[in-house]
C-alpha cells in the first residue's frame, strides 16, 4: 500500500515506519519537527516536513491507501498548564487531516489515541467499554479526535481504527525514545543506569499493590507497531473501532526499577516521594478485543523492553 504517516519523525511512528517499509509499504512521513528528529525517519520514506494542518495537496495529489495518524502533543503537564495547545494541535490540525483524507477519498485511518482517555478509572483490567472520563486536555483532545473518526466514518465510509496504547517502551533498532523533557519511566531509571542522573524518582509507596507502588502495563513499541499493520489490514469500511493495545499484565514501579538494575548491571539509587495527583493505583489494559478483531497479541517481555531501550542509549550516546 502507498501510506502516509503523520509523526512519523518521532519514537512510535518512526519504528512503525520501519515497519512499514520493511513489509514492502511505500510510505511518506509528514512531520513538523517540532518534536520530532530527522535522523529518526527511515531510509526509504518519502519525508515533508509540514503540520498535519497542511496535508491537503499532498493528500489530493498522491493517492493514497490509507493515513497512520500519530502527530499529536502529548505531554500531560503541558496540557493542562496550556489546554489551547492541544484544542489546537490534536483536534483543529486532526480536523483538517480528515478533511483532507475525505476529499482526496482515502479509504483507512489509524488513529494514535491513550489510555489517558480513560482518566482515572476503578476498575482494572480496562476495557473498550470502561467509561472514557479525561481528566486532563491530553486525554479530552484524544478523546475529541475519537468522536471525529466515529462520526467520520459513519457518514463518508471511512474504516478508520483507534489504538489506545497504555506505556510503551523499549526500541526497534535505531528507533528509539528521544523526548525532551522525559517523562517515561523506563528511560528515565535508564538514565540513571547511565549515569545522566543521580538517582530516579518512585511517586507513591502506598497504593493497594504487593509493594505499594503504582501498577501500569508496559508493551515493547514493536509489539504495538505490529497492531497498526494488522489494523490496516482488518479495516472495515464504514466502521470505527476502538482497540485497547496492552499486555494485560501489570508492573509496579518497584519491579521495572529492579528489572532496571537487572538488565543494566547497575545499582540505579531511587528516591521515594509522595503520590502525584490523579496517579491511579491501577492502569491495566484488557487486549481481548484487539485478539479478537486484529488477531494481535504481544510477544516480549519487561525484560526484552528494558534491554532494547538500553541498547538504543548507549548507542545514541556513543554516536
Amino acid at each position: 500500500m502507498k501510506l502516509v504517516v503523520t509523526g512519523g519523525a518521532g519514537y512510535i511512528g518512526s519504528v512503525v515506519t520501519s515497519q512499514l517499509l520493511d513489509e514492502g509499504h511505500r510510505v511518506t512521513v509528514v512531520d513538523d519537527l517540532s518534536t520530532g528528529h530527522r535522523d529518526a525517519v527511515p531510509e526509504g520514506a518519502e519525508f515533508v516536513q509540514a503540520r498535519i494542518h497542511e496535508c491537503g495537496e499532498l493528500l489530493a495529489q498522491s493517492g493514497f491507501d490509507g493515513v497512520l495518524h500519530f502527530a499529536a502533543k502529548s505531554l500531560v503537564s503541558e496540557s493542562v498548564r496550556a489546554p489551547e495547545l492541544y484544542w489546537e494541535n490534536n483536534v483543529s490540525g486532526t480536523l483538517a487531516l480528515l478533511e483532507a483524507v475525505r476529499a482526496a477519498g482515502i479509504p483507512r485511518l489509524v488513529f494514535s489515541s491513550t489510555a489517558a482517555t480513560y482518566g482515572e478509572p476503578q476498575v482494572s483490567p480496562i476495557t473498550e467499554e470502561t467509561p472514557a472520563v479525561p481528566v486532563n486536555s491530553y486525554g479530552s483532545s484524544k478523546l475529541a479526535v475519537d468522536a471525529m473518526l466515529s462520526s467520520y466514518s459513519r457518514a463518508h465510509g471511512i474504516a478508520a481504527t483507534s489504538l489506545r496504547y497504555f506505556n510503551v517502551g523499549g526500541a526497534r533498532g535505531r528507533f528509539g525514545e528521544r523526548h525532551s523533557p522525559e517523562t517515561h519511566l523506563i528511560p528515565n531509571l535508564l538514565r540513571v543506569a547511565a549515569g545522566l542522573e543521580e538517582s530516579a524518582k518512585i511517586f507513591g509507596t502506598d497504593y493497594d499493590t504487593p509493594d505499594g507502588t503504582a501498577l501500569r502495563d508496559y508493551l515493547h513499541v514493536t509489539d504495538l507497531g505490529r497492531a497498526h499493520l494488522l489494523a490496516l489490514e482488518t479495516s472495515v469500511p464504514g466502521t470505527h473501532r476502538i482497540v485497547n493495545l496492552g499486555t494485560g499484565n501489570g508492573y509496579t514501579v518497584r519491579q521495572v526499577l529492579d528489572t532496571c538494575r537487572a538488565v543494566t548491571g547497575q545499582p540505579i539509587p531511587a528516591e521515594e516521594h509522595p503520590r502525584r495527583p490523579g496517579d491511579p493505583t491501577s492502569l491495566v489494559a484488557s487486549n481481548q478485543r484487539a485478539r479478537e478483531l486484529l488477531g494481535w497479541e504481544p510477544e516480549l517481555s519487561l525484560e526484552q523492553i528494558v534491554a532494547d531501550a538500553w541498547a538504543f542509549m548507549r548507542s545514541a550516546e556513543s554516536s
